[in-house]
């Protein structure tokens, strides 16, 4: 009994001392022990206070937030829709639905505002990473006045950690030299980070960074890899290790997976779990979605299903040739989420299993923005063949062709626009149309059975994704800190929820929120609505824009009128304009203006004012160096360019990569097989072009070389590709056709193996490394070649890679 009161009494002092730490500015500053200092530490009078590891306030909960991606509100069956996701079932069971929660429209903006809890603007992320601008509202740079929670989080006391995928990276900060400042680990708050850069990923061959380090999954697709279950191994490995050995350290653990943007990648028994289920059609299926979400209550009674606008085709409509594909690529999708929701569960089970459930505050968010409409009206097998502007290849009978590989290691596929405006029943629009709430709203579902006393219930005050960090700081007993790291911090923006946690009826405290995306704009205020569409998100070139002053303005009084559908801008024009001034005004107050609703100058980064890696018509890279995107190499696409590189032939031979850029969904690669140079060129995965030398590569040092000869002026034209070896020309082919735009959104370029997918057909996507030594590579364009056939001096061309062996 005397030690268990001794541990009591340890344990009260401690709370005590954590309670007594003033958090207001972050890392809390070291105070020295006001003690008596004596010259002997035997001297009776010497007293230490024993070593009080930092943690939060006594009471704080772990923290878990789940964030799916372009999942609509209405594909979850959890709010009515035709997925099965019985974890979220089983969560909102025991906890609360929130039917009334927002989102920003777009992936980037939405993760910066969650993780900052102010507005997406406020924070330089009015639009994704790839497109930043000079203006403050679109640099992607999450200024330092505007902390992330993960990083107040830490420096209280949580272990913190981050699975999945990160799109808040600037571009130009993406290569493997950093800067880190806005990579998870690094000034993101977060300890440990397992997952992907950017805006999607290869689900079959991702490439994955640990912390900052890029490293190489082990097994293959085959052999049952599909990153959705690697990364919840990781999550629950993760905290086993953090239970075990400091398990009076809250976690915060923010687990974003890949699902269900596109592509959708799942193995096909999961989305056979759907055959014959939407038969139908997106028509049908909205109507369905419309009468399950009425009989769950998750939408009034009262509620109209909006109408379908023209620029959405009717399935009626749709060429019956084309439909097997279209009900596959919806069953694929909801395959995917169910997939992502059965890996989830897991993770749920192990926090179960230790006991950890019942103290872990749950926010599982259903999408960060409404289903994704960017796979065109009849979705896409490959959506590099979208991106770079070739949709006249993807023919019905071509698709057909493809039908069973769907979702496979060979797909990069995304669905019809009809299945999207399906999956946001009952509203208008879809992801990147902020102005709506296809676009905007998304079902969320909290968990916390130690401090929420209603189970199975819902609620409806109106919310957005800036509420999630004033939320965990409050369950947290934390304040908004005043300073982080010496700078002093723009207030949180958001609004906690925990007053609505046990009261259904409470008033909502969150009245006026503004929305923009691509010049798609709206304004919530106290239940009124003005919003205005501005652009068409699956129209990527040739779309009428209005100015910004032309815009057609609706009026909802989503009071009475839940989804948005009758439209009262002509009965209320007075109250339209009230409204248009307040969304001017929170526009001026959280860094919108001015809008920018440029495509091609803003994907430019010369006319955006964004940083660039690669400046000139040359690049060196060395043997070793890999996983640089797109945004990291010499961009060669459209123009003659020549490939050069300095390598070691041992006595045994030589086999492997050379250097590699892409993927199986489109590249090139420069390699060796069966002792001969080759060139592969991947043509977006359709076509395979061959040029191999003719004659294998002795033994010795080596120039070896590629020289692309660009037929004509356009985008995609093909060319003429020689292979040279010492300056001798050793082979030469024809490549039909090229990428115009893009070869991958995540497979990169590598020196002396092809990570990821492979471009060529005639390795594998594990075992390709060059077996000699890669020295050193040159990328060079037109006017940087040099004569054709001529080597190029290697003290020249090569000569620090030649220095650095």
């Amino acid at each position: 009994m005397k030690s268990n009161g001794k541990e009591k009494s340890k344990s009260s002092e401690g709370a005590t001392a954590q309670n007594n730490i003033q958090r207001s500015v972050l890392p809390i500053p070291y105070q020295k022990p006001n003690i008596l200092t004596t010259y002997d530490a035997k001297d009776p009078d010497t007293k230490f206070p024993p070593i009080t590891p930092l943690l939060p306030p006594p009471g704080a909960p772990n923290v878990l937030v789940i964030l799916l991606d372009d999942v609509g509100f209405g594909a979850s069956s959890t709010f009515g829709g035709p997925i099965n996701m019985p974890n979220a079932e089983k969560l909102a069971a025991n906890g609360l639905k929130y039917n009334r929660f927002h989102t920003t429209a777009l992936c980037s903006p939405t993760r910066a505002a969650l993780l900052t809890g102010r507005n997406h603007h406020t924070v330089g992320m009015g639009g994704i990473t790839e497109i930043a601008s000079g203006i403050p509202g679109y640099n992607s740079l999450i200024p330092n006045t505007c902390s992330p929670i993960s990083q107040t989080l830490k420096l209280n006391g949580y272990a913190t950690a981050q699975f999945g995928k990160c799109h808040e990276v600037p571009v130009w900060q993406t290569s493997p030299a950093g800067p880190f400042d806005q990579w998870p680990t690094g000034g993101g708050g977060f300890e440990y980070f397992y997952g992907f850069i950017g805006g999607e990923a290869h689900q079959w061959y991702p490439s994955l960074y640990e912390g900052t380090t890029p490293i190489e999954v082990k097994k293959t697709p085959e052999e049952g890899y599909h990153f959705m279950a690697d990364m919840t191994d990781k999550a629950i490995g993760w905290i086993g290790q953090q239970k075990a050995l400091i398990p009076d350290k809250p976690f915060f653990i923010y687990f974003a997976p890949g699902a269900a943007h596109a592509p959708h990648h799942v193995p096909k028994e999961w989305a056979d779990k759907y055959k014959g289920k939407f038969d139908d059609g997106w028509d049908k299926l909205r109507e369905e979605t419309f009468k399950h979400q009425k009989k769950l209550g998750v939408i009034p009674q009262d509620c109209q299903l909006t109408e379908r606008h023209k620029e959405i085709p009717a399935w009626d409509d749709m060429p019956e040739a084309l439909k097997p594909v279209l009900r596959r690529q919806m069953e694929v999708y909801a395959g995917f989420v169910e997939y992502a929701d059965h890996h989830i569960g897991r993770m749920l089970d192990t926090l179960e299993k230790l006991t950890l459930l019942n103290d872990t505050l749950i926010y599982y968010i259903i999408g960060d923005n409404g289903a994704s409409a960017e796979g065109t009206l009849n979705g896409t097998f490959n959506e590099m063949i979208i991106f770079n502007g070739a949709t006249n290849i993807e023919t019905p009978e071509f698709l057909m062709s493809k039908l069973d590989k769907l979702g496979g290691p060979e797909s990069y596929n995304h669905y019809a626009v009809g299945w999207a405006h399906a999956m946001n029943t009952p509203y208008q629009w879809t992801k990147q149309v902020a102005s709506h709430w296809g676009g905007t709203r998304n079902g969320t579902i909290v968990h916390w059975p130690n401090g929420i006393k209603s189970k199975g219930e819902i609620r409806s005050q109106f919310h957005h994704v800036i509420d999630i960090a004033p939320s965990i700081l409050e369950a947290a007993g934390l304040p908004q800190p005043l300073m982080v790291n010496g700078v002093q911090q723009h207030p949180i923006e958001g609004v906690s929820m925990l007053y609505s946690f046990n009261d259904a009826n409470a008033a909502e405290q969150h009245e006026t929120q503004y929305f923009e995306m691509f010049g798609n704009r709206g304004i919530y205020h106290k239940g009124w609505t003005a919003v205005t569409r501005h652009k068409t998100p699956w129209v990527l070139t040739g779309e009428n824009i209005p100015p910004f002053d032309d815009d057609n303005w609706e009026l909802y009084d989503t009071n009475k009128d839940w989804s948005q559908a009758s439209n009262l801008a002509r009965e209320m024009p007075e109250k339209l304009h009230d409204l248009q001034r307040l969304w001017l005004i929170e526009a001026a107050l959280h860094n919108v203006l001015p809008l920018d609703d440029r495509v091609m100058e803003r994907f430019n980064s010369d006319l955006a004012g964004r940083p660039v890696l690669i400046h000139g018509n040359t690049q060196l890279l060395f043997g070793g160096m890999g996983r640089l995107s797109e945004n990291s190499v010499l961009n060669m696409k459209n123009k003659s360019h020549a490939v050069t590189a300095e390598i070691n032939v041992p006595d045994s031979g030589v086999n492997g990569v050379i250097i590699a850029q892409g993927g199986n969904i489109g590249g090139w690669s420069l390699y060796v097989s069966d002792g001969k140079l080759k060139y592969c060129y991947n043509l977006l995965g359709l076509k395979y072009n061959y040029i191999e030398a003719n004659s294998a590569l002795p033994a010795g040092d080596h120039q070896v070389r590629m020289e692309f000869d660009y037929a004509g002026d356009g985008l995609g034209k093909g060319g003429s590709v020689s292979l040279f070896v010492d300056g001798q020309k050793v082979g030469a082919g024809k490549v039909t056709a090229t990428a115009a735009m893009i070869f991958s959104a995540d497979d990169g370029c590598d020196v002396g193996q092809d990570t990821g997918s492979s471009v060529s057909e005639d390795y594998g996507p594990r075992g390709n490394e060059f077996t000699g030594t890669v020295k050193g590579v040159q990328l060079s364009i037109v006017d940087a070649v040099g004569s054709s056939g001529q080597i190029i001096e290697p003290e020249k061309a090569i000569a620090l890679a030649m220095a650095r062996q």
